[in-house]
C-alpha cells in the first residue's frame, strides 16, 4: 500500500500534464510518451555513464536455497556494491523480492516453538520428532517477513553510511493516477536527499496467485510482478539502467542446461521467435519469459536492460558492478543491432574455416601466402594511405607515445620485408600440417602414429602494429588455425585494409572466413572468458598489456612475455671492435622493439679504460640517456641518474649500465632482473662464452650477436606471433611449429586390450618404425 510511505507532493508539472499514456503488453503498465534522458544506451561501454539505477532481486537472488530464510551473504555482497555506487554519486534504487521467504522462516520458527511447548507438556519428548509443520499462506508470511527484511536492508547500508527507505506497493496502485504521481515524487525526493529506495509488492494484500507448487507447497506472490513493477517503475523515473538478477547467467538461445544452450550476448527486440524459454527458476513464477517482456517493454521506454546471475558464488561478489563497468556479464538488451556478427559467431567463423583450411592441401594453404604477399606489394598506395590516415589521427589527438607512433608507421621497405617474410613462410609451410613425427608399432597389425595438427582458434590481441596483420595470418594459414584478430583502435585504418586483402587471398581457396577481424566494441577483458571459442591467445603488445591478458585469461591458455628486459654483458675479453657495434645495434636499430638492449653490464676490470670511454661516447652520440645501477653509480663521482628499478624496460633510446664482477655474477644478475628474452655475451673468450650460453636460462641467448637477431624472420621462421618466455609448448620467436598441436592416430584390426592381459594371445612390441618421407601429396 501507498499509505505506507510518506508523501510529498509533485511539483513536476510535466508529469501532472502527462495524461495520455499507451498501454503496453505488461498488465497495468504504461508508457509515457517523452522521455528527458533519450533513448537507450547502444553498447556495453556506454553503461559507465548510468546515473539512475535500478537493480532488481528476484526471489531466487535473495532466498536460500532451502527456501526458508534469506542469503545473507549475497545479499550484503549487493548491498556493499550499490553502496559503492550510490558514493560514486549515482541515484541507485532496488526492487526487492524476499518477504515471503523471510517470513516463511520466522513464522515456522514459531510455529515449531510453539508445537514443541504443547507437546512437551501434553505428550513428552517422544512425540517431538513426528511434528508436522502446516503449510503457511504467503500472504501471512509477508506481512511477518516484511518488517524484518527491511531492518536487515537498514542494517547492511548503516554500514556504508547509507539510508534507505521501503516503499510498498500493488498492481492495483496503478490504476490511480493521484497515487502513481505521489509515488513518482516520493522516490524523486529519495534520491534528492541521496536515499536508497527499496521497493517491493505488498505481498500481505495482494490477490492471491493461481495456485502451484512453489516453495514445497506454498502458494509464493508472483515474481513477474516484481519484473513488471521494475520495468515499470524504471521507465516512470527515467532510470537510465536497469539490472535483473536472476539464478540463471542470462539469456539463452534454448532452455539454460540443453546441450546446445548458448547464452545470448546481446537481445534485440524481435529476436523472440528465436528463443525458446524453459521452466521458471527455483522460486517465483515469472520466469524468463515475463523477465524478457519486462526487459523489451523498459528497452521501448529509453531505459537500457541487463539480465544476469546473482547467485554465482564466484561473480555475484561483484556483478553489479561489473555490468555498470560495461563488462560483458549476463545478456545486454539493445535497440542498436550491429551490422556485422558478433563476436561469438566470428570465432565460430574462424573455427569452421579453420577446420576447412587444414583440410586443404599444402600447396593450397601456400598459395594463399604467395597470394598475400603479391597484394602487400600491389596494394601499396591503399596500404599506405590508409596508414597515413592513423598515423595523422594518433598525432592530433596526442595520444600515442613516440615509440608507439614507429610501431604504428609502414612504409615500402616495411612492407616489402613483409612479402619477404610471406613467401618464406610459404615456402617451409609445405609439410607443417599432417606431418608424422613418431610411428610406434605397438603389436602386430597395430600401429600407432603422432601427427602435428592445428592448435584450433587463435586470438591474438595487438597494440600499434599493423604489419602484425600479415604476418600472424600468414602463420595461422600456414598451421591450418582459424585466426581471430584484435588491433588497437589507434591502426583502424591500417588494420581494416590488411584484413580485406587477407581475405582476398583466402577466398581463392574458398575460406575467407578463417581470419576474422574484431571490430566490435569488445573489451580484450570480455574477449578473454570465451574459454569455449578460443584456444590459444598471444597477446602483441606492451608488457602491460601481456600482464592484463594474462590476469583475465580464465582457462584458456596465453602465448606470449610480459617484458623484454635483455642483457648485454661486455666481458674483459671483449674485442674492441665487436662492442660499439653490437651494443649500438641492440639498443638504437629499434629501441621500441621487445628485443632491445635494456641493461648494459660492464665487467669491472672494463671501467676508465679506453674501451669504456668508446661506449659512453658512442651512446651519447646516438643520444641514449643512461642510468646508472647502484654499484655502478658508486664508482663515479657524479653519476646519471640513478635507476629506480633493474627490472625496467624503457622501450625507448635509454639504458641502464651495471657492473659485474664475473661472468658468473653476470648470469645471476641475469636472472634475477632479467625477463628470460634475450640476453647477449661480447667475448673473445669461448669458454667464458659457453658458460654463459650454458647457464643463462633465456629463451635466446647470444654470443657476440645483436639482441635484434631474436626475431622470426631473422632465424629464417618467415615471420612469428611473437616471442615466448613461457616454458610449455613454444619458446623464444614463435613460428609455425609453435602454432601446431600433435594428435594419436591408432589403426588396428579387431585389437581389444584383455587380448594382452596375462593370459590373453598377444604381447606388446612396442617397436618404433620409420618415419615415412612426406612429398607435396
Amino acid at each position: 500500500l501507498l499509505g505506507s510511505v510518506y508523501y510529498l507532493p509533485c511539483h513536476n508539472q510535466r508529469l501532472r500534464n502527462e495524461s495520455i499514456r499507451c498501454w503496453s503488453n505488461i498488465p497495468f503498465i504504461t508508457v509515457p510518451l517523452s522521455r528527458a534522458h533519450g533513448k537507450s544506451f547502444a553498447h556495453r561501454s556506454e553503461l559507465k555513464h548510468a546515473k539512475r539505477i535500478v537493480v532488481k532481486l528476484g526471489s531466487a537472488v535473495v532466498t536460500r536455497g532451502d527456501e526458508c530464510g534469506l542469503a545473507l551473504g549475497r545479499l550484503a555482497s549487493i548491498v556493499e556494491q550499490v553502496s559503492m555506487l550510490q558514493n560514486q554519486g549515482r541515484e541507485m534504487m532496488i526492487v526487492t523480492s524476499g518477504a515471503v521467504a523471510f517470513g516463511k522462516q520466522r513464522l515456522r520458527h514459531e510455529i515449531l516453538l510453539s508445537q514443541s511447548v504443547r507437546q512437551a507438556l501434553h505428550s513428552g519428548q517422544s512425540q517431538l520428532k513426528d511434528m508436522a509443520i502446516p503449510v503457511l499462506e504467503a500472504r501471512a508470511c509477508a506481512a511477518a517477513g516484511q518488517s524484518g527484511l527491511m531492518a536487515l536492508y537498514e542494517a547492511m547500508f548503516t554500514q556504508y553510511s547509507i539510508c534507505a527507505a521501503q516503499i510498498l506497493v500493488t498492481n492495483l496502485d496503478f490504476h490511480d493516477e493521484q497515487k502513481r504521481r505521489n509515488l513518482n515524487g516520493t522516490l524523486h525526493e529519495l534520491l534528492r536527499m541521496n536515499i536508497v529506495p527499496i521497493i517491493n509488492t505488498n505481498d500481505a494484500v495482494v490477490p492471491p496467485p493461481e495456485p502451484n507448487s512453489d516453495l514445497q507447497g506454498v502458494n509464493v506472490i508472483s515474481v513477474k510482478d516484481n519484473d513488471s513493477l521494475a520495468a515499470r517503475l524504471a521507465v516512470e523515473m527515467k532510470t537510465d539502467l536497469l539490472i535483473v538478477l536472476s539464478d540463471v547467467e542470462g539469456l539463452f538461445d534454448s532452455p539454460p542446461g540443453s546441450d546446445d544452450a548458448k547464452l545470448i550476448d546481446i537481445f534485440y527486440p524481435g529476436d523472440q521467435q528465436s528463443v525458446t524459454f524453459g521452466t521458471k527458476s527455483r522460486v517465483g513464477m515469472g520466469g524468463m519469459e515475463a523477465k524478457v517482456k519486462a526487459a523489451l517493454w523498459a528497452l521501448q521506454g529509453g531505459t537500457s536492460v541487463v539480465i544476469a546471475n546473482g547467485t554465482h558464488p564466484k561473480i555475484s561478489g561483484h556483478v553489479i558492478t561489473d555490468i555498470v563497468e560495461g563488462k560483458k556479464v549476463g545478456t545486454f538488451f539493445s535497440e542498436v543491432k550491429p551490422a556485422g556478427p558478433t563476436v561469438e559467431q566470428q570465432a565460430e567463423m574462424a573455427r569452421a574455416g579453420g577446420r576447412t583450411l587444414a583440410a586443404l592441401q599444402p600447396e593450397q594453404r601456400a598459395e594463399i601466402i604467395y597470394r598475400l604477399a603479391d597484394l602487400l606489394t600491389d596494394q601499396r598506395e591503399e596500404i599506405l594511405l590508409a596508414n597515413k590516415k592513423d598515423l595523422e589521427e594518433a598525432e592530433n589527438k596526442g595520444r600515442l607515445a613516440l615509440p608507439l607512433l614507429k610501431r604504428l608507421s609502414l612504409s615500402t621497405s616495411k612492407l616489402n620485408s613483409l612479402a619477404i617474410g610471406l613467401r618464406q613462410i610459404a615456402a617451409s609451410s609445405q609439410d607443417s600440417v599432417g606431418r608424422v613425427i613418431r610411428r610406434t608399432r605397438i603389436a602386430k597389425d597395430l600401429d600407432l602414429e603422432q601427427v602435428t595438427v592445428p592448435i584450433g582458434v587463435l586470438l591474438v590481441i595487438f597494440e600499434s602494429r599493423p604489419d602484425c596483420l600479415p604476418q600472424v595470418s600468414a602463420l595461422a594459414i600456414a598451421s591450418g588455425n582459424g585466426l581471430l584478430l584484435k588491433g588497437g583502435k589507434e591502426a583502424a585504418h591500417s588494420n581494416q585494409i590488411l584484413h580485406h586483402l587477407t581475405q582476398e587471398a583466402l577466398s581463392i581457396h574458398g575460406v575467407r572466413d578463417a581470419v576474422q577481424l574484431v571490430n566490435t566494441r569488445e573489451e580484450v577483458e570480455d574477449l578473454c572468458r570465451l574459454d569455449k571459442l578460443i584456444d590459444l591467445i598471444i597477446p602483441r603488445g606492451s608488457s602491460q598489456l601481456v600482464r592484463n591478458i594474462q590476469k583475465a585469461a580464465k582457462g584458456i591458455p596465453v602465448m606470449g612475455h610480459s617484458e623484454g628486459i635483455c642483457h648485454v654483458y661486455v666481458d674483459t675479453d671483449a674485442s674492441v671492435e665487436k662492442v660499439t657495434r653490437i651494443i649500438r645495434d641492440s639498443k638504437c636499430e629499434y629501441p621500441a622493439a621487445c628485443n632491445a638492449l635494456e641493461t648494459l653490464l660492464i665487467h669491472r676490470d672494463l671501467l676508465r679504460t679506453p674501451l669504456f670511454d668508446q661506449i659512453i661516447d658512442m651512446l651519447r652520440v646516438e643520444q641514449v640517456k643512461i642510468h646508472a645501477g647502484p654499484k655502478f653509480a658508486s664508482y663515479l663521482t657524479f653519476s646519471p641518474s640513478e635507476v629506480k628499478s633493474l627490472r625496467t624496460e624503457y622501450g625507448d633510446l635509454e639504458c641502464c649500465i651495471e657492473v659485474v664482477d664475473s661472468v658468473k655474477e653476470a648470469v645471476e644478475h641475469i636472472h634475477k632482473y632479467g625477463s628470460s628474452h634475450t640476453d647477449v655475451i661480447i667475448t673473445e673468450n669461448e669458454k667464458t662464452a659457453e658458460f654463459f650460453l650454458q647457464h643463462v636460462d633465456s629463451a635466446c641467448v647470444f654470443w657476440n650477436a645483436s639482441t635484434r637477431f631474436s626475431d622470426g624472420y631473422r632465424f629464417g621462421l618467415g615471420a612469428e606471433v611473437g616471442i615466448s618466455t613461457s616454458r610449455i609448448h613454444a619458446r623464444g620467436p614463435v613460428g609455425i611449429e609453435g602454432l601446431l598441436t600433435t594428435k594419436w592416430l591408432l589403426r588396428g584390426d579387431n585389437h581389444v586390450v584383455s587380448d594382452f592381459s596375462e593370459h590373453g594371445s598377444m604381447k606388446y612390441l612396442h617397436e618404433s618404425l620409420p618415419l615415412p618421407q612426406r612429398n607435396a601429396s
